[in-house]
């Protein structure tokens, strides 16, 4: 298993690699549907936004996806245990204290976004405020900050980012064909643009997918280092996965984000869930007792 100042190096690396790889497909994707379907113009708008699309992810993505879940700040006096396990916490990690934000919901989740542990953000639920004790909290907020330390959060917050500029595109280019009475293009290329219209997405998805899946388990881990005990996510966890409460707010875009699948009851998104199995990760915990 690579040691921890592997896995920031190689997060780092994965940052940079993304980002070149995304502007890429977003520029291949859009030249084969504008040549497919007959847009005009939109291979330079892709060009532009793909290119401005990874500087914004880089600088603002964690204030994009704090706007996009309808987050807001929080205050010490109103959730005083979240503020105080999160300081406590990242002096243990040896990270600067994040800024602190809730999402007013019944449902239980959470989440860490900002591209480096210098400008992080740790965001919970109300709903999982209220109903975990403290020594749960310490779990969860646990498993975020070892999102922060080992920069996860530039990695999954450029994606999200990225993902949503290239569903924006593809929209885009889709309503301009519709309205395009003139497209002479017909036969292969209009089944090769129809295709990438389709696949496009679902390619980016299974990307988000893969480079998440093996990160929680990392930062499971790098709770239990933190908090020196399993047993508080281990109940965490717990309550979580049998809460009934849908967050509304969250999105496919962001929900590699958050410290469970956000979209648990709906089977049709929890097919390309980011998150592996709560079963899988509790048997990994109870290992560590």
């Amino acid at each position: 298993m690579v040691n921890i100042y592997e896995q920031i190096a190689g997060n780092k690396r994965r940052s940079a690699f993304i980002i070149i790889f995304f502007v890429i497909f977003i520029i291949a994707v859009s030249y084969g549907i504008s040549y497919a379907f007959n847009v005009q113009g939109l291979l330079p708008v892709a060009i532009i936004f793909s290119i401005g699309s990874s500087l914004v992810s880089y600088f603002a993505g964690d204030k994009i996806v704090l706007s996009l879940n309808h987050a807001i700040p929080a205050s010490r006096q109103d959730y005083f245990d979240f503020y105080t396990v999160t300081e406590n916490l990242a002096q243990v990690a040896q990270v600067p204290t994040p800024k602190i934000y809730v999402i007013e919901s019944d449902a239980m989740n959470a989440f860490a976004t900002g591209r480096d542990p210098e400008h992080a953000v740790v965001c919970a639920t109300t709903g999982l405020l209220a109903k975990l004790n403290r020594t749960e909290l310490e779990g969860v907020i646990g498993h975020e900050l070892s999102h922060v330390k080992n920069f996860d959060i530039r990695l999954m917050t450029i994606v999200s980012i990225l993902i949503g500029t290239l569903s924006i595109l593809i929209n885009m280019s889709w309503h301009i064909r519709r309205g395009d009475n003139d497209n002479k293009n017909s036969g292969i290329f209009m089944i090769i643009g129809i295709i990438l219209v389709i696949f496009a997405p679902l390619i980016a998805q299974l990307i988000q997918l893969a480079i998440s899946r093996r990160r929680e388990y990392f930062a499971d881990a790098g709770s239990v280092m933190l908090t020196r005990q399993p047993s508080g996510l281990i109940s965490a966890l717990k309550k979580i996965s049998v809460d009934p409460n849908i967050l509304k707010t969250a999105s496919t875009a962001t929900s590699s984000l958050y410290i469970n699948n956000p979209f648990k009851g709906n089977k049709i998104a929890s097919l390309f869930s980011t998150h592996p199995p709560i079963e899988d990760r509790l048997k990994v915990l109870k290992e560590m007792m």
